[in-house]
């Protein structure tokens, strides 16, 4: 039996509520298309003209606008909905979490994964350092889908595969993400399909993809990646949804004809 899942693809803007509108848009335009699993971008819901500008708008686990627009609209269409990231209170009043959170179709939310591993990268000109306004997570976080268990990650835990590693035999691998365009140039897809074959299940990765507001340049790209590594479907940049199949039969018969899993030696 096979599931469909979606992918989309946003350029988010300072604006919260105008994000929220795109979300809405999109959301339900993949849910019309049958998707049951639905995957939102990192910072879907604010991407600032400066780091800080999250902070502002963050909100305690369980109330604020953003988790109650993601909890409502996985009830009124019947969809399990992976919030992408959002910014969640931290202990610390100048940081966020950066936070995914699941909400099953009935809107409840099931799963939460606090971001592990904090992006910093400087070129020339180019310079970023999430730690400055985040706090990392700690944990792996997986929940159980209707299609078998799902990994979650967000974009530069992509780098790490031992993360995935820890959270055992996965039927999908979700990664929500705002690679800079000059990362995700040169490695997403390479380290996206790496994954998807060194795991032997599905990838779904959901990014920004556009000239911000804010001048930030994201590489986009998302897609959706069989257990082969073979992409399915793929959206190169600007605003959309990328949909496809989790074919459960299809990832054991490639699990069957290369047990690289029960191969593992450590």
């Amino acid at each position: 039996m096979s599931h469909t899942v979606a992918a989309i693809q946003m350029i988010s803007s300072p604006s919260v509520a105008d994000n929220i509108a795109t979300a809405r848009r999109l959301v339900t335009e993949a849910a019309a298309g049958g998707a049951q699993l639905v995957l939102l971008p990192e910072y879907w819901a604010i991407m600032g003209h400066s780091d800080s500008d999250k902070v502002a708008v963050a909100e305690p686990l369980g109330q604020g606008t953003i988790q109650d627009f993601m909890a409502g609209l996985a009830r009124e269409l019947g969809i399990w909905l992976i919030g992408g990231t959002l910014p969640l209170a931290s202990h610390d009043a100048a940081k966020v979490i950066n936070t995914t959170l699941v909400y099953n179709p009935q809107g409840e939310q099931v799963s939460r994964y606090d971001k592990i591993h904090l992006f910093g990268f400087s070129k020339g000109s180019e310079s970023y350092d999430e730690s400055r306004t985040i706090v990392p997570g700690t944990a792996p976080g997986v929940f159980e889908a209707p299609f078998g268990k799902v990994g979650m990650s967000v974009c530069y835990d992509l780098r790490f595969p031992e993360l995935y590693r820890a959270m055992g035999p996965l039927a999908l691998i979700v990664v929500p993400a705002a690679f800079t365009y000059t990362t995700g140039q040169a490695h997403w897809e390479i380290l996206l399909r790496a994954r998807a074959i060194e795991n032997q299940c599905y990838v779904l990765a959901a990014a920004q993809g556009g000239l911000h507001p804010n001048g930030r340049r994201t590489w986009g790209h998302s897609m959706l990646i069989d257990p082969w590594g073979v992409v399915k479907a793929v959206q190169a940049e600007g605003e959309g949804v990328v949909q496809g199949q989790i074919d459960a039969a299809y990832m054991d018969s490639v699990r069957s004809s290369l047990p690289a899993l029960k191969h593992r030696t450590m």
